[in-house]
């Protein structure tokens, strides 16, 4: 029986290199790190960890929980003030309970027939109230950066230390190899250390630039929430824009 060259061709040929094979390869280069940084290498791993949880928590919370797109909320809430539907501008702020802005404008919603000076007091609360909750956790990267840091400078040391400590214990021909396993540790350690703070500077830098427009907005929103308020007691006509 002749056997099909294409198929001979197909069955010879070495399977090429798939992702399981890059993540293999991916998986072991980060364990041979680990593994030549030593043990501080997995103590800065728990600030890697809680620097990770906290960059995921306050992005999410950000952007999907607290955030909502303010000036179409505000043009809503508008119209319904301007056509005296109080009550149900306090429902459409009630159905977005987490967003900041809609917990601030419900507030002065909510005493919009007690005068201005309620008005401005409950939005003054409010505001008071929310933006610990938008700052929340992002202070703290600040401290896991220099955390790591440091850490990763005492893996550094440490390993520097032992290596020279090392040398004049070992012959002379394995004197190259202990000098370079001590300095493979004190750069992975530095390297590891520093990307960590890197990644907890860049992402304090985001999250409160975030949380910043947000409060800044919020405040906005809140004045022309009180105008508005003011100028309906007043009984003068409301701009539309």
């Amino acid at each position: 029986m002749v056997q099909n060259p294409l198929l001979a061709a197909r069955t010879l040929r070495p399977p090429l290199p798939g992702k399981e094979i890059k993540m293999g390869s991916l998986l072991d280069h980060v364990s041979e790190f680990f593994k030549e940084g030593g043990p501080f290498m997995y103590i800065n791993l728990l600030s890697s960890t809680a620097a990770v949880a906290i960059i995921l928590e306050r992005s999410i919370r950000l952007n999907f929980v607290y955030g909502i797109n303010g000036a179409p909320f505000m043009e809503q809430v508008t119209k319904l003030v301007m056509t005296g539907n109080i009550d149900r501008a306090v429902k459409l702020c009630g159905a977005a309970p987490n967003a900041a802005l809609a917990r601030v404008m419900r507030a002065g919603l909510s005493r919009a027939n007690r005068g201005e000076i309620e008005v401005a007091r409950a939005v003054e609360e409010s505001i008071l109230e929310v933006t610990p909750t938008l700052q929340k956790r992002i202070q703290a990267l600040w401290s896991l950066a220099n955390i790591a840091t440091l850490l990763g400078l005492i893996g550094t040391i440490t390993g520097l230390i032992a290596a020279f400590r090392s040398l004049g214990a070992v012959a002379a021909e394995q004197k190259n190899l202990v000098l370079s396993k001590g300095i493979s540790e004190a750069m992975n350690n530095t390297a590891f250390g520093l990307g960590i703070a890197v990644t907890c500077i860049v992402s304090h830098l985001f999250l409160t630039a975030k949380a910043k427009s947000m409060i800044e907005e919020i405040e906005l929103y809140a004045l022309k929430l009180e105008n508005l308020l003011s100028r309906r007691g007043e009984g003068a006509e409301t701009p539309t824009a």
